[in-house]
């Protein structure tokens, strides 16, 4: 969900001349928010707000709850009292990851393979390669837009222009569900029409430095010279930045990004605790979730590592490398249990009575190490293959694992909480 300002007057025709426009971005709209609408249609229409509990911010807000003040990062507190009669459900990364793989995979890689990821729901895309078939960077743009909106019912708005810069500028001026070409005669003048803080990488801060040299918008800021920026700003690469931005300029290229490193899911708990019950049920929340999108992503896990944050905020990590890659929570949540006890000095048996000897504030599971499914050979452990020999259908925990895949079907129908496993 983007909080950069829009100005109504930069959402116009800036021109056709598409020579050159061959970086787009491309951002979903509401995209959290978009998802939970798909799945549930009946939400359609109101004031939809991703993010639960007293001490959790909102993730994301449909555009029909932005006109009670309700925005990203914002305490969900805060959104209760600006809109009460806004529905707000949890945040569902799981899901929405999955949603944003097959988005990926199906409609922006049939494009090109010059796709560089920002985020879950934003990439930039360099189409050069793509002209041929597709003609114009337009076409390209529209065939996005119509597809993911026929085939996953949500919007995206994308930006076209000569560089990454004013691609994404211009992605956030076309919101929402829009599109916008800003041909390379005319990125300067787009740019200087913006305020200081529509620039990316302008934040409250160095706004805050800029204002005190009378520089309040991004025309004072085109006025400066380097030397007068560096002056600002106490920093010749800020200053450099801001030069080349003003004048609608960026250096930078699409580079595609190379395969996560890691897939985590991590709760901030109401009350800080030491019951290893609470603890043991988070991480099997978290384990869950990780070996979702583990499987949304076709990867596969060799390092499982726990995390926890205690009362003073400090963190300890402590991770196990695996003889088997794994991707189902039935074996992630074991080795974490583990984990946690080794962290804090306990056997391995302690009982979940045993109080823990800190207090826990947070906690959470991360899977490193990945590789592709199909790519990786997994040797059978002798556990399986001794419970296989007994079972016709196969040991235990193999069925957990088919149960909790055909658990991911139900949960991308019916929602995150459709189905649980018990601890």
């Amino acid at each position: 969900m983007s909080t950069a300002p829009r100005l109504a007057s930069a959402k116009r025709d800036w021109g056709h001349d598409e020579t050159g426009c061959t970086v787009l971005h491309i951002d979903m709209d509401a995209f959290y928010a978009s998802c939970e609408i798909a799945r549930h249609p009946e939400l359609k229409g109101k004031p939809v707000i991703i993010g639960t509990g007293t001490r959790s911010v909102v993730s994301a807000a449909s555009y029909e709850a932005r006109p009670y003040g309700v925005n990203s990062a914002m305490p969900v507190s805060r959104a209760r009292r600006l809109c009460p009669q806004g529905i707000f459900l949890p945040v569902d990364m799981p899901y929405y990851r999955s949603v944003s793989h097959r988005i990926f995979e199906t409609v922006f890689s049939h494009i090109t393979d010059q796709i560089e990821q920002v985020s879950v729901d934003e990439c930039f895309m360099d189409v050069s390669g793509a002209l041929m078939q597709w003609g114009m960077p337009t076409a390209i743009a529209r065939w996005i837009r119509a597809t993911v909106a026929r085939n996953f019912n949500v919007t995206c708005s994308v930006g076209i222009a000569t560089n990454k810069l004013v691609a994404k500028m211009a992605s956030t001026n076309a919101k929402p569900n829009g599109m916008l070409l800003i041909p390379k005669a005319r990125q300067a003048d787009f740019v200087r029409l913006m305020p200081l803080r529509g620039i990316p990488g302008i934040g409250p801060a160095l706004e805050k430095r800029l204002n005190a040299w009378a520089i309040r918008n991004v025309a004072d800021l085109a006025k400066l010279s380097v030397h007068d920026l560096v002056r600002a700003t106490g920093s010749e690469i800020t200053a450099r930045m801001l030069y080349l931005s003003a004048r609608g300029q960026d250096q930078g290229r699409v580079h595609p990004r190379p395969p996560e490193k890691s897939i985590g899911a991590e709760r901030t708990f109401l009350h800080d605790t030491t019951s290893m019950e609470q603890v043991c049920h988070l991480l099997r929340t978290c384990s869950d979730e990780v070996a979702t999108s583990l499987r949304a992503h076709d990867l596969i896990a060799r390092t499982i590592t726990v995390k926890l944050r205690f009362d003073d905020l400090r963190y300890m990590t402590k991770a196990k490398t695996l003889e088997m890659p794994v991707n189902s929570a039935n074996r992630i949540y074991p080795q974490a249990v583990v984990l946690l006890k080794r962290m804090l000095g306990l056997p391995d048996l302690a009982p979940m009575t045993t109080p823990l000897p800190r207090l826990i504030r947070l906690a959470g599971v991360s899977a490193s190490g990945l590789g592709r499914v199909e790519e990786t050979p997994i040797q059978p452990s002798l556990e399986d293959v001794i419970e296989e020999s007994s079972h016709k259908t196969g040991s235990g925990t193999q069925r957990m694992d088919h149960a909790e895949a055909a658990m991911d079907t139900i949960r991308n129908r019916y929602g995150k909480g459709s189905v649980k496993l018990g601890v």
